[in-house]
Parts: C-alpha cells; structure tokens; sequence
C-alpha cells in the first residue's frame, strides 16, 4: 500500500521547514506516518499480509530512527512534531 502523490504533496507542504523541502526528518516521518496509517488500515481487512506486515515493520523502525535523531538534534522540533502528526513515543 502506498500513498498517492497529491496525498505526498499536501504532507510535504503541510510538514516543510522551508519553501521546497522534501528531506527535513519532519517531512520524512509524516510520509512514513501516512504510509503506517494507511496500512494499518490495509491490514483490518488483510489479516495475512505477512510480506506487507515485515514492510509495515520496517517503516515503523525507520520512522523510529528518524524521531530519534531529531530528538538529539532539537527537543522542541521533536515535541512539535509528534504533537501534530498525533504519535506517541
């Protein structure tokens, strides 16, 4: 399951730091944010999907890693952004 790219756009213009970003850790964990919500919802009605479940596990660690650094890197950043994409650590 992916995400469309007008759905990728609007994430990447909502999240952007600056005018044209598309690399920031913010705009990275809102896409992988999207892509984990979207499968998640692919999985209440595909119970099997294992393959898909290992991909969906991968995006999960990637994000992860990404709040991480951005925590390291500014608290404030990190605080902000997991209060508007809505996660938890």
């Amino acid at each position: 399951m992916s995400i469309t790219p007008q759905e990728k756009d609007r994430v990447m213009k909502e999240f952007a730091t600056k005018d044209g970003d598309t690399g920031s850790p913010e705009v990275q964990v809102a896409i992988l944010t999207t892509r984990i919500k979207a499968l998640t919802e692919h999985f209440k009605t595909h119970k099997k999907d294992n393959h898909g479940r290992r991909g969906l596990l991968k995006m999960v660690a990637q994000r992860r890693k990404l709040l991480d650094y951005l925590h390291g890197k500014d608290v404030e950043r990190y605080r902000d952004l997991i209060k508007r994409l809505g996660i938890r650590r």
